[in-house]
């Protein structure tokens, strides 16, 4: 079968909406690094508006950092892709045609950077994973033990790491004349701006304190959040997609009709005129916190819950009464450490949350939710737990959410099936947990793990007995058992 691109995309069925601007005519304002499933259906597709609205600089020039695949997957499709709007029986499709190019950075990166220093380049976006800023997740600071960033703190000519690319790109601009571009990470960092700006900085001091003074003065590291599930797409998506279209679609991506960008009015250039889904805002900080909190404690806790349940998908794991009351009581503990803005809603928002968790066309696996654990609890459960323990108030839901992520390190879920932990501290955590021999011990191993556990809360008494209490239950008895169990109360 034919692919989607530009000599196919005539052929495609009426009622599949398309690029209306040329193509040929935009300019890429934009260079995105990690052009992933969620960067396709977010992000490209707010840019992709911009262009419909009559501005044509805002193309994009994405990048991967690690893998050639989605190279493989857009390039033969000049960029094109289709997003597959699912809401419960309704569906939509739309060709996006923001994606100009893909650079694969191993491959060339001498492309990246001249597409970061161009004179064209006005913003960077950035959605590698909370693992891709190699920042050790409790203080911030570089990993400097990592091999890519030990590079990069050696020589930036050919860079190895994200904050690498960028700290080479800003030195060109300045030698260039050029201004700095704004730089605006998209992942669930809590305070992902300062996060970046600051990796960004030392990097650049380590070469230069002149080029770190220069970006400091004049360059922007927005805050920001984003919200929009996006699933992994499988074989059968892509398969029935071909049949809809008449053509083959590699690189389709799948998503909900939701979608919100918040960002902190803070650029050091040209932006869009943002439409539908984005709001500029003086303070993103309580909207990255209801969303970290919320969102994203409660999608962990039913990934390891339902997965050691040996159940597939969020709203199968939600079909469970057990498991919806967990979710709520999860929220009512984390709602009380949110500071929420004047917009939010917080009791709408949670039955919003809901209807999208119970949404069965997104196919949301609870593994894919599962996976770089080490690298979101801090953010989405811990921090609430500590703020909890401080007030005197109680930390059950949130305790039986994290003892499901210590027992998800076992490999194996309730039904004997062998599962892949898949996370950068993987062999380090099973390392700590193999001569544990009961709960308790395996709960000590875990508190003393400070790559993962702030020393303030691996010292709480309370945090230590709950997580050891839920965690031996999850052994002894299963996922299900305890959400029965703490339904019971």
């Amino acid at each position: 079968m034919n692919r989607l691109s530009l000599q196919t995309i005539g052929t495609l069925p009426a009622d599949v909406a398309r690029p209306g601007y040329d193509r040929a005519a935009m300019t890429c304002g934009v260079v995105h690094l990690g052009i992933g499933a969620f960067h396709r259906a977010h992000q490209a597709v707010i840019f992709d508006d911009a262009l419909n609205a009559g501005d044509p600089r805002w193309g994009i020039t994405a990048a991967s950092l690690r893998s050639p695949t989605v190279q493989a997957q857009m390039v033969p499709q000049d960029g094109l892709y289709t997003m597959l709007v699912r809401d419960g029986v309704a569906e939509q499709a739309r060709i996006i045609g923001a994606v100009r190019d893909v650079i694969v950075a191993p491959q060339d990166p001498q492309a990246l950077l001249a597409a970061l220093a161009s004179p064209d380049t006005h913003i960077v976006t950035l959605t590698i994973t909370e693992k891709g800023y190699k920042l050790d997740p409790a203080t911030g600071a570089l990993i400097e033990e990592d091999p890519q960033m030990a590079a990069d703190l050696v020589a930036l000519d050919a860079p190895q790491t994200a904050p690498g690319y960028l700290v080479a790109a800003l030195a060109m601009r300045r030698a260039a004349g050029l201004a700095p571009f704004t730089a605006i990470s998209c992942d669930n960092l809590p305070h992902n701006g300062t996060r970046l700006r600051n990796a960004v900085l030392e990097l650049a001091r380590r070469h230069d304190a002149s080029l770190a003074e220069w970006i400091a003065e004049r360059g922007a590291f927005p805050e920001t959040m984003v919200d929009r599930i996006v699933p992994a797409t499988t074989a059968d998506d892509i398969a029935a997609l071909a049949t809809l279209l008449g053509v083959e679609d590699q690189a389709m991506v799948k998503t909900e009709p939701f979608i919100q960008w918040v960002i902190e009015d803070r650029f050091c250039g040209p932006r869009p005129e943002f439409g539908a889904g984005v709001q500029i805002t003086a303070a993103v900080a309580p909207w990255e916190e209801a969303k970290l909190r919320l969102l994203n404690g409660a999608h962990s806790g039913i990934a390891y819950l339902g997965g050691l349940a040996g159940i597939d998908y969020v709203h199968e794991v939600l079909a469970l009464p057990e498991a919806r009351y967990f979710v709520e009581a999860l929220w009512d503990e984390a709602e009380t450490t949110l500071s929420p803005p004047p917009e939010l809603d917080v009791a709408a928002y949670r039955q919003d949350l809901m209807a999208r968790f119970d949404n069965p066309t997104l196919q949301h696996r609870t593994r894919q939710i599962a996976m770089d654990g080490s690298q979101k609890l801090p953010q989405r459960l811990l921090a609430t737990i500590a703020a909890r323990i401080d007030a005197g108030q109680g930390i059950e839901a949130l305790s039986l959410a994290v003892a499901a992520w210590v027992r998800w390190q076992a490999g194996q879920d309730d039904l004997g099936q062998a599962h892949q932990v898949d996370d950068p501290l993987a062999a380090p955590i099973a390392a700590v947990l193999a001569s544990a021999e009961s709960a308790e011990d395996r709960v000590a191993a875990i508190l003393a793990f400070d790559a993962v556990v702030p020393a303030k809360l691996a010292s709480s008494a309370v945090f230590r007995d709950a997580l050891t209490r839920w965690l031996a239950l999850l052994e002894t008895q299963g996922a299900r058992a305890a959400l029965a169990r703490f339904q019971q109360g």
